[in-house]
């Protein structure tokens, strides 16, 4: 019966043509340094999964925020460990997305045909620097707080648009109520919509051209 469902679904799906197209593709010779953008998408899902989980308890408002994430930690059955998974693994993210485009840029792997693919490949190491900067004021302690006090005057020395960029970033002259809500769209809505889509069409263009070999004496 599953042989008849399956064969009924290819017919109309693909189904073979997909799996052929993706998963049983020719790949170069490769080693351990080819599977960090795997890697990068498996911290990406763990992120999500765990960032799911923790936004059914956190509260995003000056008077509740940090009690909200202490309950987590202490009052939540196993809460300690999803919060640990989710705030490692934003670093973890962070140095293997770098690490990853620093041995795409060693290897020359960015020149044609791959341009596109690097250039979404920054976007996306952006994104995750920019989803590390707006979940570290989340906690709502004094070393977040004057962490992202610091970082959105760094963002506001910008010539010509640094005030723009401040006000834009705070919802105001200081942080606020406003600076959190802000912060916490940005980092469970906005953000992760901007990943996903960059992640879709870099995983697109990779399945396009292909995965570059490691460059040899002759190249």
């Amino acid at each position: 019966m599953w042989k008849k469902v399956y064969e009924w679904l290819d017919e109309r799906l693909g189904l073979n043509d997909m799996y052929t197209n993706l998963l049983d593709r020719p790949e170069p010779k490769g080693n351990w340094w080819n599977t960090l953008g795997s890697a990068s998408l498996f911290l990406f899902v763990l992120q999500g999964l765990t960032g799911i989980f923790l936004t059914v308890y956190y509260t995003p408002s000056p008077d509740h925020a940090y009690d909200s994430v202490q309950y987590i930690m202490e009052g939540v059955a196993f809460g300690w460990l999803i919060r640990g998974i989710h705030h490692w693994g934003a670093t973890l993210m962070v140095i293997v997305v770098f690490i990853h485009l620093l041995r795409v840029f060693i290897t020359a792997s960015f020149k044609f045909p791959r341009e596109l693919t690097w250039l979404i490949g920054i976007g996306l190491f952006l994104a995750t620097l920019g989803m590390g900067f707006t979940g570290y004021l989340l906690p709502w302690n004094q070393k977040a707080y004057w962490a992202t006090t610091v970082g959105t005057q760094i963002a506001g020395s910008v010539p010509f648009i640094g005030e723009f960029i401040l006000k834009a970033l705070r919802g105001g002259p200081d942080l606020s109520a406003l600076t959190l809500q802000r912060f916490f769209s940005a980092h469970i809505w906005i953000i992760p919509a901007v990943l996903a889509g960059l992640i879709g069409v870099h995983l697109f263009l990779i399945i396009k051209h292909g995965e570059s070999h490691f460059p040899t004496k002759e190249d």
